[in-house]
């Protein structure tokens, strides 16, 4: 049977002041657009003020200053769409897994897993491992020896955590990431590459989110370092030694290279590159395709790609790109030209 609740209800749940009908029944969530007489919505941009007017939604979440376009019952808020992420919770089903190791599972005799913890068919779990209390193991994840997972911490399916790496309480790791890969470290013999042994591990601290297929790789002697809260997209690939501050939220198909620093608070749009071996400070933000070549020190937004254009457009531009250098040196001697003929005409005015 699916969930319902009356606004009331919702509105105390999710920290919002309702303005309307309390008793109206909530079934669901839908877009303004496509609401019905049974769902809520959320309004947070103009550009779907008209859809906010014509909506048939039982109520809209949206600001006390977009009331008046409203033609139902709202739920007011200064932040629209934090409110509708906690709605959104109220009907996602909850997983109804029964406590205990499946018949299929491979447990080391050394494993300690807790009683309330789940551990599914397939996995295979290393001598030493650790798996506290409500933890859950999905379908053929594997756990390394002397790894831990965290109390209430959840492997989906298919994850892997590779020897000795540590989640802290309430982590969401999705389909197929790896966590504690060797690190890309290699020393070149004249020519022929020797691998450097990767001798650290991953740390991953509380509420972290880890997105399906993304790879965090183990430090070559110090460890990496995720911290509290931060939100990592799938297919991101985090390289070895590297350091992610408390509530950083980074976009699908990033690549962040060796034994950089990333900041509190930092957001990185998708398909960021980031060099090794440089710091981004607190509250630094970074638009999408950009590349981060050197230290961002101080907190703001950051821009490196270049707009998609037409073909032709950007072979002229291109042509005009690599003449920049001889412009330059043209337009420098031109200034000094300048200058001494400004100096000149100044001296016979004398």
């Amino acid at each position: 049977m699916s969930a319902s609740f009356t606004l009331a209800e919702i509105a105390e749940r999710c920290g919002a002041e309702l303005r309307g009908d309390a008793d109206c029944r909530i079934s669901g969530v839908e877009t303004l657009e496509h609401a019905g007489a049974d769902q809520i919505s959320f309004f947070n941009n103009a550009k779907y003020r008209k859809f906010l007017r014509e909506t048939r939604a039982a109520a809209v979440i949206l600001r006390p200053s977009d009331a008046a376009d409203c033609p139902g019952n709202m739920l007011l808020t200064d932040n629209p769409y934090l409110v509708w992420a906690r709605v959104t919770h109220c009907f996602s089903p909850s997983p109804n897994h029964q406590a205990g190791i499946h018949a299929s599972a491979t447990v080391d005799a050394d494993a300690r897993i807790d009683a309330s913890a789940v551990v599914a068919a397939g996995a295979v779990i290393g001598a030493g491992a650790v798996i506290e209390a409500n933890a859950y193991v999905g379908p053929n994840c594997v756990i390394g020896r002397e790894a831990v997972l965290g109390q209430g911490s959840r492997l989906l399916a298919s994850v892997v955590l590779m020897d000795r790496v540590r989640l802290g309480k309430n982590c969401l790791i999705h389909p197929g990431a790896v966590i504690g890969s060797d690190g890309f470290g290699l020393a070149n013999d004249q020519g022929r590459w020797e691998k450097v042994a990767q001798l650290g591990s991953v740390v991953i601290g509380d509420n972290v989110e880890v997105g399906a297929n993304t790879t965090i790789d183990r430090g070559a002697i110090h460890d990496t370092r995720i911290h509290d809260g931060v939100k990592l997209d799938n297919q991101i690939q985090v390289a070895h030694n590297v350091e992610i501050g408390e509530n950083t939220a980074i976009a699908a198909c990033t690549g962040i290279s060796g034994s950089t620093r990333i900041g509190s608070g930092c957001t990185l749009a998708g398909g960021v590159g980031v060099v090794g071996h440089i710091e981004l400070a607190d509250g630094v933000h970074v638009s999408g395709a950009s590349v981060v070549s050197r230290s961002l020190r101080e907190p703001g937004v950051y821009t490196g790609g270049v707009l998609a254009m037409p073909h032709k457009m950007w072979q002229k531009n291109i042509a005009r790109i690599k003449q920049l250098d001889s412009m330059a040196r043209r337009l420098k001697t031109l200034e000094k030209t300048l200058a001494r003929l400004q100096g000149e005409q100044d001296d016979g005015r004398d």
